[in-house]
């Protein structure tokens, strides 16, 4: 059992961590002293079809405590930050305590730092922008940004530069423009009080690959079966790990060990990320030590 510290009733409770860190359960401990209510700040459990594959709460997990916020997209409908913080600002009137967890970190930064309102992406921009990063590589879009951007920018990153030359393509200004206009957070950082799961790299991975066996043998795979047949690689939901392994393995292209190994490597990878976002974002949080 994780050993938190004095918890207060008065405030919400942030708890982030890697994937597999037992932020869950973890969280139903605090709803059943509290009295409080669980939201979910995880990109992918927010969708419909993929429960047991994105470990999201079992049904009598739900029954413990309201959940909320949980599987409440279908899986082709894109769903972002912004989306999550609007359908989350009316639960945080319920008057109960909020337990929000999750292991997405730009839901929590944005929930206690502010997002910027950016205008959505069209279609045809996103695919302009593919098509120069695809031809020119990423040198093509950096050049075109503008100076106050590329300060602030990991020229290393393609998700992040593609994100800033499209928003500049779109709207006429650099991203660093917009953020500079960031509306006041919904829930600032000092009217919370906010958890980070320290864990051992050894005990996580070791984690990570007895979930996923378990979750091989409890209904992922029959979540496969029944998502096959609307299956297309760039539904939102599709960036559930496994779920691509598992199409292939239902066409006969991988093994179950196979299926296993892919997922499990992907999951470490995915939870190293997450960790190094951590300790990047979130110095500023309580951290608590895992066994």
């Amino acid at each position: 059992m994780i050993r938190l510290p004095e918890i207060s009733t008065e405030l919400p409770i942030l708890i982030a961590g890697p994937t597999a860190s037992g932020k869950s359960a973890l969280a139903l401990d605090v709803a059943a002293r509290s009295g409080g209510f669980i939201v979910n700040a995880d990109a992918l459990q927010v969708f419909s079809d993929w429960r047991v594959l994105t470990a999201r709460p079992s049904e009598q997990d739900e029954r413990s405590a309201p959940h909320f916020l949980y599987g409440h997209v279908p899986g082709d409908r894109p769903y972002s930050v912004g989306q999550w913080l609007r359908d989350l600002a009316p639960l945080l009137q319920d008057g109960r305590q909020p337990i929000i967890v999750g292991g997405t970190g730009l839901y929590f930064t944005a929930l206690t730092e502010g997002l910027a309102d950016i205008p959505a992406i069209s279609p045809e921009t996103r695919r302009r922008a593919e098509r120069r990063l695809a031809h020119g590589g990423i040198g093509a879009l950096l050049h075109e940004l503008d100076a106050a951007t590329l300060a602030r920018l990991d020229p290393h990153n393609p998700m992040r530069v593609q994100r800033a030359w499209e928003v500049l393509s779109e709207t006429g200004r650099g991203l660093a423009s917009w953020h500079d206009e960031t509306p006041p957070p919904l829930l600032p950082l000092s009217k919370t009080q906010a958890i980070v799961l320290d864990v051992d790299k050894g005990w996580l991975n070791d984690r990570i690959e007895r979930r996923f066996r378990w979750m091989l043998g409890n209904g992922a795979l029959e979540e496969a079966i029944r998502n096959r047949a609307d299956w297309a690689s760039d539904r939102p939901s599709a960036k559930a790990i496994g779920a691509r392994e598992l199409m292939l393995h239902l066409a006969g292209a991988m093994t179950l060990e196979q299926v296993r190994d892919s997922a499990t490597i992907a999951t470490r990878q995915y939870a190293k990320r997450q960790r190094s976002w951590l300790r990047a974002r979130m110095k500023a949080w309580q951290w608590v030590a895992t066994p």
